[in-house]
């Protein structure tokens, strides 16, 4: 398209020269050779700003055009960081909600355990005709087995919302 323009502008130039070539004189004196001149230096000092606004429009087009076309791969860019970005934080969400399930596992089966242990002795403490004791420790086992479920449904159930810490200061007297 750019270069129709130019074009345009070179043929008028041509013609135009044609034309006043066409209509001088026959004979070139000093004078003649001057009403010819100056027409066609006026004609071509308005075909150089004619080109060299029509250059400087080219490039301004062409900048915007390549600063927008820059704008729009920099949005693709942070649109698509962005989503690299949301992927990895549900990955590592996901990654640390595997890992807390099976640290809770094992330490449930520990606890478990640990219960199962107390509740033996309890149960030989008895076997061993020593029924206070024994029902002392079942006891306890039962209740630290009741306040461990408990305090898991609270939590299941989002009652418990952050376990308040017990700032301790040293009495002084």
């Amino acid at each position: 398209m750019q270069l129709l323009k130019f074009l345009l502008g070179i043929v008028l130039v041509q013609l135009g020269t044609a034309f006043i070539i066409y209509i001088s004189p026959n004979e070139f004196n000093e004078i003649s050779l001057l009403r010819l001149i100056i027409p066609l230096l006026f004609m071509a000092l308005i075909v150089a700003f004619w080109f060299t606004s029509l250059s400087e429009h080219f490039k301004k087009d062409s900048e915007h055009k390549l600063s927008s076309k820059f704008a729009k791969e920099r949005e693709e860019l942070r649109v698509k960081a962005e989503r690299a970005k949301t992927r990895v934080i549900k990955n590592a969400q996901k990654e640390i909600a595997k890992e807390a399930k099976i640290t809770h596992a094992k330490a449930n089966f520990k606890v478990g355990a640990a219960f199962a242990g107390v509740l033996g002795v309890g149960v030989l403490f008895m076997m061993a005709q020593l029924v206070t004791a024994g029902l002392l420790t079942m006891t306890a086992a039962g209740g630290a087995i009741g306040g461990y479920y408990w305090r898991g449904k609270r939590i299941e159930n989002k009652k418990l919302k952050e376990l308040k810490v017990i700032d301790t200061k040293v009495i002084t007297s």
